[in-house]
């Protein structure tokens, strides 16, 4: 440091040196003279001086462990894996179909085609097999030797300059354009067995650093519409359209019912499957193979006239009209009608051309209605079993009244005549319906509030079984050849005896009919189809009577629908059969008119 002496030109004290020229200047900024300023540069280090000791070693960069477990597919495999599972569901819903109503074996047959034009006609199409399934253990083992050499023989990354210089140099002089190619083709290839390798398995980590991609809410609302076009409902859609295809009088509510006894599987499936397949479904495949409630007859009609629309749309494949007479008997005797009731049902249903086929549009010579008369076809895309229960309804009405008043038939040759009195039929509805609620199914459904104390021993027994079915697992679930013995048997086993039938199949109930009286005060009663009502299901503060309220409760119970939508069929169709009457008396007064003028 310098002295503390006097500027000899200023007498400041204050002295500083400057850091880039190393000089001494005082506080006015001159420079001290005669000041020598030396630094040793040391060039070796001694014995004892210390340092800093670096290991440099040709190891590789050690792979993030992933904790994913490599059993579980995801991606696009888990996509494929998952519709394997739901053909094998379908499997052994087609067994259970044909072993509970003693089908033909051509029923396996049609649900098999019908199955691979829906995962044709699906928005998003099952990816094809992965490559690992394609090739055998030995093409696998050798895939994975060839990637193994490649990324062997591949360069060091020098871009952590660990390198020796002299490396560095010597690759880079015998570096050429030859040598650059080879190395594009490499990358190129390992790009693409990455993408295969990833299609296999992939973990957890690796899904969270792919970017999120920015999906709008019309995305979202797509993928969600399409994703339900290929849940576990759909193999009941397959099932429906193969009945429909065979001609068999089946209705939604048919596979409800027996999905909800669990006679056919569809409520937690995953504990039929093998191990060797359940082994591979995440927690989310799982959830979405396991539905936690039936499905509606609604949403089942929806699955199934989309997928017969796009069949004929697509491959110009007709699916049949509804085998409606033997259903048309199972609706009026679900509400405890006769013969003659269904004869009047069914002229009624011709004359409001009732659509008996899944869609509007498969009907034949179909034509588009002008604007104004958009309200003709209107609920012609209804469930069928709900549009022929509407129909018996109307007959109903219009014979009985079903609002209180009493109809009496003042013609010998009426046929209200042969029909039971409506006291007679409200009693056996009212006794159906006791008895329906005391019925196994309606008991161990998970609607019921009944407790197992309640039980008596033979209904006991039954809830026992009932769980054994319900809950417990196969017992040759780990045996791999119980899935060719099941499903693809060399000699069918003869079919056990058909399970009971529905209520609609119990022997007629002779009721007694009304009188003929042609006294005064008979004919001053109303007669049938005389001051008819019709009730709007918009009015949500009105009420119905309570005669109609019964029957329309026992009609949506047996179709499986709310009320209020076979309100609004009832309804449409009600003011349906107006405008015909309408139109059949405008055009009675157009011929009376045209025979006076001649």
């Amino acid at each position: 440091m310098a002295p503390r002496r006097r500027c000899p030109v200023c007498g400041s004290r204050q002295w500083h040196k400057e850091p880039s020229s190393g000089l001494i200047t005082c506080n006015e900024g001159h420079v001290l003279q005669s000041y020598r300023n030396e630094t040793r540069e040391v060039t070796e280090l001694g014995p004892h001086t210390l340092r800093k000791r670096t290991l440099k070693s040709n190891r590789k960069r050690k792979e993030k462990q992933s904790n994913a477990d490599p059993k579980l597919y995801h991606g696009e495999r888990a996509r494929y894996h998952y519709f394997q599972c739901l053909q094998l569901i379908l499997r052994m819903q087609v067994a259970a179909l044909t072993r509970l109503w003693e089908l033909p074996p051509e029923f396996e047959m049609v649900c098999r085609d019908i199955w691979t034009l829906h995962l044709e006609l699906l928005p998003q199409p099952p990816p094809a097999e992965p490559l690992e399934a394609m090739h055998g253990e030995g093409d696998k083992k050798q895939t994975e030797q060839s990637s193994q050499v490649q990324v062997d023989t591949q360069p060091a990354d020098i871009s952590d300059g660990e390198e020796p210089e002299e490396e560095a140099k010597d690759s880079s002089d015998e570096s050429s354009s030859s040598e650059s190619d080879e190395d594009e083709d490499d990358a190129e290839l390992a790009a693409l067995m990455r993408e295969n390798s990833s299609s296999s398995s992939s973990s957890d980590e690796d899904i969270e650093k792919q970017p999120k991609k920015n999906v709008s809410k019309k995305g979202v609302q797509g993928i969600r519409s399409s994703r339900r076009y290929d849940s576990p409902a759909s193999n009941i859609s397959v099932l429906v359209l193969a009945c429909w295809t065979l001609r068999l009088p089946v209705i939604y509510m048919d596979f409800v019912r027996l999905i909800e006894a669990y006679e056919l599987p569809y409520l937690d499936p995953v504990r039929l499957l093998p191990t060797s397949l359940a082994q591979h479904l995440t927690k989310h495949t799982a959830h979405a193979l396991s539905p936690h409630h039936s499905p509606k007859p609604v949403y089942l009609h929806i699955q199934t006239s989309r997928l017969a629309r796009l069949m004929y749309s697509t491959y110009e494949i007709s699916t049949p009209e509804m085998n409606a007479p033997p259903i048309l008997w199972r609706a009026v005797r679900g509400l405890r009608g006769t013969p003659t009731l269904y004869m009047l049902a069914k002229t009624l249903a011709r004359v409001l051309s009732i659509p008996l086929t899944l869609h509007r549009s498969l009907a034949s010579g179909f034509k588009r209605t002008e604007q104004g008369e958009h309200g003709w076809h209107r609920y012609d895309n209804a469930v069928p079993e709900v549009s022929l229960a509407a129909t018996v309804i109307i007959v109903m009405k219009m014979v009985y009244g079903l609002d209180g008043e009493v109809r009496h038939p003042q013609e010998k040759d009426d046929p209200a005549r042969t029909l039971p009195l409506l006291s007679d039929l409200l009693a056996c509805i009212k006794d159906l319906d006791e008895r329906s609620k005391m019925d196994e199914d309606a008991i161990f459904s998970a609607k019921s509030p009944m407790s197992v104390v309640d039980l008596s021993e033979p209904m006991l027994d039954k809830y026992l079984d009932f769980c054994e079915r319900a809950l417990l697992v196969r017992e040759d679930k780990r045996t791999e050849r119980h899935v060719m013995a099941d499903f693809f048997p060399l000699h069918p086993a003869p079919a056990p005896p058909a399970s009971k039938a529905g209520s609609e199949s119990e022997p007629l109930r002779r009721l007694t009919a009304p009188e003929i009286s042609l006294d005064a005060e008979s004919q001053l009663l109303l007669s049938p189809a005389e001051s008819y009502s019709i009730y709007n299901t918009q009015d949500i503060l009105g009420t119905l009577p309570e005669q109609l309220e019964l029957v329309i409760k026992r009609a949506s119970s047996w179709a499986g629908l709310d009320e209020e939508y076979l309100c609004g069929v009832v309804e449409r169709f009600e003011r349906r059969l107006v405008r015909w009457w309408d139109g059949v008396k405008k055009k009675e007064r157009e011929e009376t008119s045209l025979s006076e003028v001649q």
